[in-house]
C-alpha cells in the first residue's frame, strides 16, 4: 500500500471516530469539569480541604471504575449485535446491565463507608481524615445513579448515538456548579460543608442525570425497537455470564491503572499538604487532557466492534490503528501546552506560592506521559472492539502493578525523590502498557487478516469465514445517519 493511500485511509477512519468521538470527548470534558469545579472550589476553601478531596478521590475512584470498566463491555456487545442487526438482543443486555449495576453497588456502598481505617492507619492528619470520610460517605449515595445512567450511556454509544449522553453533560456540569456553590460555602439556607458538600452535590446530580437518561430511553421513538424494559426478565446467567466474562477483565484492568495513580496519590500524601495539593492540581489538569482520547476510545471500540459484527476484520485493524495514531496526535499537542505554560494553568486552581512551585515540577512530568497514555487508551478502545479483554487486564496488571508501582514506591520514598520519583513510576508503567496494547492489536488483527491458506481452517469454518469476508455495507452512511 503506497503512503498515499495510507494516508488517505487515516485521514478518512479519523473524520469517522471524530465524528462518533467527538460528543463523547465533550461527555468527558463536562465529567471531568465537574471534579475540576470540587477541586477549585476546594482550593478556594483550604489546602487541606483540596488534599483532603484529593485523598478521598483516590480510595473512591478505583472502586468506581473497576465497576465502571465491568459495564463498559456493554458498548462492543452492543456494537456487534448492532452491526448483525440483532435489535431486540440489545434491549436483553440493558436489562441484565441494571441488574448487574445494582449487584454492584451494595458492597462498593459498603467499602465507600469503612475506609476511614486506611487512611488513620496511612498516618494522615485528622481534620484531612474527618474531612475525607465524610466526603466518601456523600459521594457513595451517587453509586446507583452513575452505574444506572452508565449501563444506558454505553448502550446509546453501541447503537452510534452519542449526542444525548453529551447534552446530558451539560445540564449536570451547571448544576453541579451551583450545588457546590451551596453546599460547599453555604448558601440558601444550608450549612458550609467544604470539600464534604461536593459530594452531597454530586450525589444529588448523578442521580438526577440517571433519571433524566432513563426518562428519554423509554420515550424516544428511535428506541422501540429495541424493547427496552418493555417485558420483565429475571437475571440471565447466560448474558451475565458473558458480560462477566469480558467484563470482569475490564475492570481490573482499569483498576489496575487507576489503583497506580491512587496509591501514588496516598503516597503523595505522607508527604505532606502542600505536595498533595500540588499532586491534586497536576493530575486534575493531565485528566482533562486525557478525556480526548478517552473519548475518542469509545468512538474507537464501537466502530471496531460493528465493522467485526459486519465481517470486515481489515477494516477493524485500520480503524483500529488510525484511531491510536489520532489519539497520539492529540496527547502530543496537549503535552506541548502543559511544557509551554505550566503557571497559567496552574494558576486557574491556586495561588499558593509553595503548592505552585511542586505543581509546575509535575506538570512538566505529566508532559512526558500524555504521549503513551493516548497510545495506551487508543489500543484498549480498539481491544475492547475485538471483545478482546483478558490479556490487556495482564499486560495492565504488569506495567502498573509489577512495575510502574513499585518503582514508584522506590524512588519516590525508599530512595528520597519524593513526589518526582513516584510520578515517575507512573510514567514507566504507562509507557510499558501503551507498547503492549498495541502489539496485541497488531497481533490478533493479524491473525484474523491473514490467507485462509495459513489458518488451517475446517471447511465449515472456512466457508463462514469467507462468506464474511464477502459481506459489503456502507457503514459510513449509516454512521451518519445514525448520529444525532
Amino acid at each position: 500500500m503506497s503512503s498515499t493511500s495510507r494516508r488517505q485511509k487515516f485521514l478518512h477512519e479519523s473524520a469517522s471516530i471524530l465524528r462518533l468521538g467527538l460528543p463523547v470527548v465533550a461527555a468527558n470534558l463536562l465529567l471531568i469539569s465537574m471534579t475540576f469545579t470540587d477541586t477549585v472550589m476546594a482550593g478556594q476553601i483550604s489546602p487541606t480541604h483540596l488534599a483532603a478531596l484529593a485523598i478521598a478521590s483516590s480510595l473512591w475512584h478505583p472502586i468506581l471504575l473497576f465497576a465502571l470498566g465491568i459495564l463498559t463491555t456493554l458498548v462492543p456487545i452492543v456494537a456487534q449485535l448492532h452491526g448483525e442487526g440483532k435489535n431486540e438482543s440489545m434491549g436483553e443486555y440493558v436489562l441484565q446491565g441494571f441488574w448487574l449495576s445494582a449487584a454492584l453497588c451494595v458492597p462498593a456502598i459498603v467499602l465507600l463507608h469503612n475506609l476511614e481505617p486506611i487512611m488513620s492507619l496511612i498516618g494522615y492528619e485528622s481534620e484531612v481524615i474527618r474531612i475525607s470520610t465524610g466526603y466518601l460517605k456523600a459521594i457513595s449515595t451517587a453509586l446507583p445513579g452513575i452505574l444506572l445512567y452508565s449501563v444506558l450511556q454505553h448502550f446509546n454509544e453501541g447503537i452510534v448515538l452519542t449526542r444525548p449522553n453529551m447534552y446530558f453533560h451539560v445540564v449536570g456540569l451547571g448544576l453541579n456548579i451551583l450545588g457546590n456553590y451551596t453546599f460547599m460555602f453555604g448558601h440558601f439556607g444550608f450549612p458550609a460543608m467544604g470539600a464534604v458538600g461536593a459530594g452531597w452535590a454530586s450525589s444529588l446530580v448523578w442521580n438526577a442525570m440517571a433519571v433524566v437518561m432513563l426518562v428519554f430511553c423509554l420515550r424516544f421513538p428511535r428506541f422501540r425497537k429495541y424493547h427496552l424494559l418493555q417485558r420483565f426478565q429475571w437475571p440471565s446467567i447466560s448474558h451475565l455470564r458473558e458480560i462477566l466474562q469480558i467484563g470482569l477483565p475490564t475492570g481490573f484492568a482499569t483498576m489496575a491503572e487507576t489503583g497506580l495513580f491512587a496509591i501514588v496519590a496516598l503516597m503523595v500524601g505522607m508527604l505532606g499538604v502542600t505536595s498533595m495539593a500540588a499532586h491534586s492540581v497536576a493530575v486534575n489538569i493531565a485528566s482533562i487532557s486525557f478525556m480526548i482520547p478517552w473519548g475518542l476510545s469509545t468512538a474507537i471500540t464501537t466502530r471496531v466492534g460493528f465493522a467485526i459484527g459486519r465481517g470486515e476484520p481489515e477494516k477493524a485493524r485500520c480503524i483500529g490503528f488510525s484511531g491510536v495514531l489520532l489519539c497520539g496526535i492529540v496527547m502530543f499537542g496537549m503535552a506541548i501546552v502543559m511544557a509551554a505554560i505550566p503557571e497559567t494553568l496552574i494558576s486557574i486552581y491556586t495561588d499558593n506560592s509553595a503548592v505552585t512551585t511542586v505543581a509546575v515540577q509535575l506538570l512538566f512530568m505529566a508532559a512526558l506521559f500524555q504521549l503513551s497514555d493516548g497510545l495506551q487508551v487508543g489500543a484498549l478502545g480498539a481491544l475492547r472492539g475485538l471483545k478482546d479483554t483478558r490479556v490487556p487486564m495482564l499486560v495492565n496488571l504488569l506495567s502498573y502493578s509489577v512495575l510502574g508501582l513499585p518503582i514508584a514506591y522506590l524512588l519516590g520514598l525508599q530512595w528520597g525523590y519524593g513526589v518526582i520519583g513516584l510520578w515517575t513510576g507512573m510514567i514507566v508503567g504507562l509507557t510499558v502498557a501503551a507498547f503492549l496494547h498495541n502489539l496485541r492489536f497488531h497481533q490478533l488483527t493479524r491473525r484474523m487478516n491473514a490467507p485462509l491458506a495459513t489458518l488451517n481452517l475446517p471447511a465449515s469454518a472456512e466457508q463462514k469465514h469467507t462468506a464474511a469476508m464477502l459481506k459489503t455495507t456502507n457503514e459510513d452512511a449509516i454512521t451518519d445517519r445514525l448520529s444525532l
